[in-house]
């Protein structure tokens, strides 16, 4: 049987390869979705979009926000007023359709925590550091996110024992709290305040890991938190000028925790080194999800 030769014209080569092209608009919005989101929020929202029709309709959509990540694009344009964060978060919040899972981003301001707050049981992470935000709107605003487990409130300077009071009443499932402050000068470091560690021994007696760098806090407080917080595994209380250890067993309780961090402690030996935090942070994450 003799070969028969076919040859095909640039015009039909070009079709064929349009035609491959279209398959990606066909693909389902969430497998789109799921690679989108690989791609920084902003560079997605500037360039996926005049792609194709199809494909601005999936970043229109609420499949390409249940993560919502701006703290890159906080850093990156040193945004320094809550309002044009609280726009961006609004505007992403509701693409979403209120189910976000996910939403780390700095400097949120009221209408930004208002409109975070309602998302209910979908927000399992909320990440706000360097926020605007007062006990007075925490009360006022914060909904009952029974499957939050991450929150970080670090920075957040308007926030006291009264709105982690709040915190803790609403959100009943968290292992994972992180109220950094900035470090303290010598005079700072009295009189001893025990009440936000007290009220988070009380409202947050789930968590597994608390992270209270810089605190005010004393003895007492970490007392309360390593009898009452029962799940504790991780406590970094580094720079706490106030906490001595010579409460009662208080030394020996913490320093029996899987991570324990403290001013008391020298770091040098590599006792809590980047390498095994890190493992720490990635083997927790995967709680999240």
């Amino acid at each position: 049987m003799g070969k028969k030769r076919v040859v095909v014209s640039s015009s039909e080569t070009t079709a064929v390869v349009v035609e491959q092209l279209r398959g990606w608009e066909g693909l389902n919005p969430e497998i789109l979705a799921l690679i989108f989101v690989r791609i920084p929020a902003d560079a997605m929202v500037r360039g996926v979009p005049f792609v194709c029709k199809p494909w601005m309709e999936v970043v229109a959509g609420p499949y390409c926000w249940h993560d919502i990540d701006v703290e890159a694009w906080c850093r990156r344009r040193d945004v320094s007023r809550a309002v044009d964060v609280d726009f961006v978060v609004k505007k992403l919040v509701r693409r979403s359709k209120f189910t976000v899972q996910r939403l780390s981003a700095y400097r949120l301001g009221e209408s930004g925590f208002f409109l975070v707050s309602i998302c209910g049981r979908s927000l399992k992470v909320l990440q706000s550091p360097m926020s605007s935000i007062t006990d007075y709107m925490v009360i006022k605003h914060i909904k009952p996110l029974p499957n939050l487990k991450l929150l970080d409130i670090s920075h957040c300077y308007k926030i006291t024992h009264k709105g982690i009071a709040a915190f803790g009443n609403h959100c009943k499932s968290l292992i994972h709290l992180k109220r950094r402050m900035p470090p303290l000068l010598d005079e700072d470091c009295s009189p001893i305040d025990d009440s936000e560690a007290k009220t988070i021994a009380t409202t947050m007696v789930s968590l597994q890991r608390i992270e209270l760098c810089f605190g005010r806090f004393g003895d007492m407080g970490i007392s309360e938190i390593v009898t009452k917080c029962k799940s504790l595994t991780h406590l970094d209380i580094e720079g706490s000028c106030n906490v001595e250890l010579n409460y009662g067993d208080l030394k020996e309780i913490c320093e029996s925790l899987e991570h324990f961090r403290c001013p008391q402690i020298d770091y040098s030996d590599g006792f809590f080194d980047n390498d095994e935090a890190s493992e720490d942070v990635d083997s927790v994450s995967s709680i999240y999800d």
